[in-house]
């Protein structure tokens, strides 16, 4: 009974005493609100998370933009970020850019990836500080922003890699603050979940954080439009097995928040 937990967990100042068997049981509700205990692991949960094969990093920019700058802002990105995602010379892709439509207003969010992990971002950085076409960019980008913020990402093992794909589609970027210690669960019952989630092709990458904001998780969806993104994941429901997923994912979160997002010109996830 919910008073007896109560009861042995403000007892700090009597004796301790024995749980009642209730507290133990498997299908206890109030063991429900904490996070189950994840086995010790002997490697990084990036190592056991990721596809070992390739290297893949990403880097998730997101720029807040003074409100009237905003359709320059996006001008200047067309004209610029296209040209070094098409250049082999960068080992960069551009994956998508976006406009967040619900969610934080006068943003941009970019996507980026780099074929060869840390050194080829080392390679790119060092290579756009000679480039005096960037360096202008970025110069002339710095007068619209309010403020910007970036992240490091890999990718799950268990999703497909970003490809482009045709439009017009809204993106949905759903960002999860996990508690400290559970990736390594939010990986284990995301990887059976993630079959349910592909019957529309809305799955296009899940990415978890490496430098920024750590324990970060981002999921990104394509829909139709926002009727479709209802009716999609309503059908989820249908799926056995889909609602042991959110109950057990749902208390390794501290924080989750949705946006809305639709892809400018220049974006190759359309």
């Amino acid at each position: 009974h919910l008073h007896d937990v109560i009861a042995v967990s403000s007892s700090s100042r009597r004796p301790a005493a024995s749980p009642p068997a209730a507290v133990n049981r498997e299908d206890s509700w109030f063991k429900s609100l904490f996070v189950r205990k994840v086995d010790p692991r002997k490697d990084a949960h990036s190592n056991l998370l990721t596809k070992n094969e390739e290297s893949n990093l990403y880097k998730i920019q997101f720029h807040n933009v003074k409100p009237e700058c905003l359709d320059s802002y996006n001008k200047l990105c067309e004209d610029v970020l296209p040209s070094i995602h098409a250049d082999k010379y960068y080992p960069c892709e551009l994956v998508g850019t976006w406009n967040t439509w619900y969610g934080e207003q006068d943003q941009a969010v970019h996507l980026w990836r780099y074929r060869g992990g840390y050194p080829a971002l080392t390679e790119v950085m060092n290579k756009l500080r000679q480039n005096k076409d960037f360096t202008a960019y970025r110069k002339e980008r710095g007068k619209m922003l309010l403020s910007r913020r970036n992240q490091l990402l890999l990718e799950f093992s268990f999703w497909n890699e970003p490809v482009p794909r045709e439009g017009p589609n809204i993106y949905e970027l759903r960002s999860y603050q996990l508690r400290p210690g559970t990736m390594i669960e939010w990986g284990n019952y995301w990887a059976r979940a993630i079959r349910y989630r592909q019957h529309n092709r809305e799955a296009v990458g899940g990415f978890f954080s490496q430098i920024g904001n750590l324990y970060m998780v981002h999921h990104l969806w394509a829909y139709k439009d926002l009727q479709s993104r209802e009716d999609t994941r309503n059908a989820i429901w249908n799926h056995d097995g889909w609602e042991e997923v959110v109950y057990y994912t749902v208390p390794l979160i501290q924080h989750m928040d949705s946006r809305i997002m639709i892809p400018t010109k220049a974006s190759p996830l359309q």
